[in-house]
């Protein structure tokens, strides 16, 4: 399965009505449960061989969360007219290709629908993402080279 569809099917529970998502084939089985302050999603490959099958098998692992963790506030400007970019997953938020590269977008760029705007990196994979509208960068809300949650707002865009 691939990565896109996977944060398809978080999209999905996320905003619809349904709380819980599980999808089995050969090779693994997916789950994707939503609490009312968290996505949950679980991950198992499956047994392939019936004589690697254990006695006992063991409970699959449930994450412990103590609080819901927030994304950080941030201030915004006056004009209310401003579109959020979120981030499509959890990882590290860069700005540029690498380290010696400037960074893709800066203030008072102006992007376009399908431009690349920064990296997320999820997993040892790196996942260009792409602007969604067009218009004038107004903040860059992330800061470079740190992590971001699902959905949190990494630049205000205003329109075109």
């Amino acid at each position: 399965m691939e990565l896109k569809e996977i944060q398809q099917l978080i999209k999905f529970v996320s905003s619809s009505g349904v709380d819980e998502v599980e999808l089995e084939r050969k090779d693994f089985k997916l789950r994707i449960r939503k609490n009312e302050h968290k996505t949950e999603i679980i991950s198992v490959p499956q047994q392939v061989s019936p004589a690697s099958i254990p006695v006992a098998p063991a409970p699959l692992p449930t994450p412990v969360v103590n609080a819901p963790v927030e994304a950080p506030k941030t201030e915004q400007p006056a004009s209310s007219n401003l579109i959020e970019i979120k981030s499509p997953m959890i990882g590290t938020f860069y700005r540029s290709p690498s380290p010696d590269k400037p960074a893709f977008v800066n203030v008072g760029d102006e992007v376009k629908i399908g431009q690349v705007i920064c990296i997320v990196e999820a997993m040892k994979l790196f996942n260009e993402i792409e602007s969604e509208v067009s218009g004038r960068i107004v903040k860059v809300v992330a800061n470079d080279a740190s992590p971001v949650e699902y959905d949190q707002v990494l630049f205000l865009v205003e329109p075109s």
